[in-house]
């Protein structure tokens, strides 16, 4: 077990030859697939000779730390470099991006497709969707216009930068503004995992409860904006803003609130001033 992101090891694939080789073959292009084939080495490990085992005394699982945490390293080292890549791409193009990260069900596909409907006249917009499998989003983002890459990880449970990478082959980075990135739903494997971002966003849905940044401290320590979606639905659930503004203060200081409903656009015009001022394209 990875003890990074609660994944096996061998959900991750590590190229040692290579870093830009893709790690799934799980990329689609809205309508098309590419297949990659992979050589995956086998190991026949044969033992003959003879296990003595003292009952009496604890098995030292040690050495089994150390593999899980060596492998944990090359996974992380490996994703580092390839989202200081993306960075340097997105530097070069000018492109704003942004790694939108969330539970399930908390309203990043729906905030998307209203942002996208209201800046896309004044932005260049493009969107990564990331999920373990369908295309679903990916075709609601579509229906706005917007150009739009999915990306199933199968059993895995967050993009990678090397996915990144190879989804921004799909678009022409010398005409794009704003790059957003829809994450797999999840508040804890994406927190490890650069993509080369400028900022990571979460969302967290009223519906959730408030002490979500409590107990996911590093998701929300490690973006920077926090959109608190579904305001709609306060007079219907127990929840505490004050409180839930508290918490996410309390394990990341200078983070941003929005109060938003993507559902009614209530609050999202601060919202999309901070994207404008982001890509340099102030709104009025």
């Amino acid at each position: 077990m990875c003890t990074t992101c609660g994944c096996s090891p061998s959900d991750h694939h590590i190229d040692h030859s290579d870093d830009h080789v893709h790690p799934h073959d799980q990329s689609h292009d809205h309508g098309h697939k590419h297949n990659h084939d992979h050589d995956h080495h086998h190991h026949d490990h044969k033992h003959g000779h003879k296990h003595d085992h003292d009952h009496s005394s604890h098995h030292d699982t040690r050495p089994a730390q150390r593999t899980i945490i060596a492998i944990e390293e090359e996974i992380l080292g490996k994703n580092n470099r390839l989202a200081g890549f993306n960075r340097a791409l997105f530097k070069e193009k000018g492109i704003f991006t942004l790694n939108l990260v969330s539970s399930p069900g908390s309203g990043k596909t729906t905030l998307l497709e209203r942002t996208l409907r209201a800046l896309s006249a004044t932005l260049r917009c493009a969107v990564i969707e990331g999920d373990q499998q369908t295309d679903n989003d990916a075709r609601r983002i579509a229906a706005t216009g917007v150009p739009v890459k999915q990306i199933n990880t199968g059993a895995g449970c967050h993009l990678d930068a090397h996915m990144i990478m190879h989804g921004t082959e799909s678009f022409d980075l010398d005409n794009l503004d704003l790059l957003l990135i829809e994450n797999v739903g999840n508040l804890v494997c994406p927190a490890a995992f650069d993509l080369g971002e400028h900022h990571k966003v979460v969302l967290l849905s009223v519906t959730e409860g408030e002490d979500k940044p409590l107990k996911y401290p590093q998701m929300f320590h490690n973006s920077t904006v926090m959109l608190l979606n579904k305001t709609d639905l306060l007079p219907y659930v127990s929840f505490d803003v004050e409180k839930c503004k508290e918490y996410a203060r309390r394990v990341s200081p200078e983070i941003i609130i929005f109060e938003v409903s993507a559902t009614t656009g209530a609050g999202m015009a601060e919202w999309y001033r901070w994207l404008a001022e982001g890509t340099g394209t102030p709104i009025a």
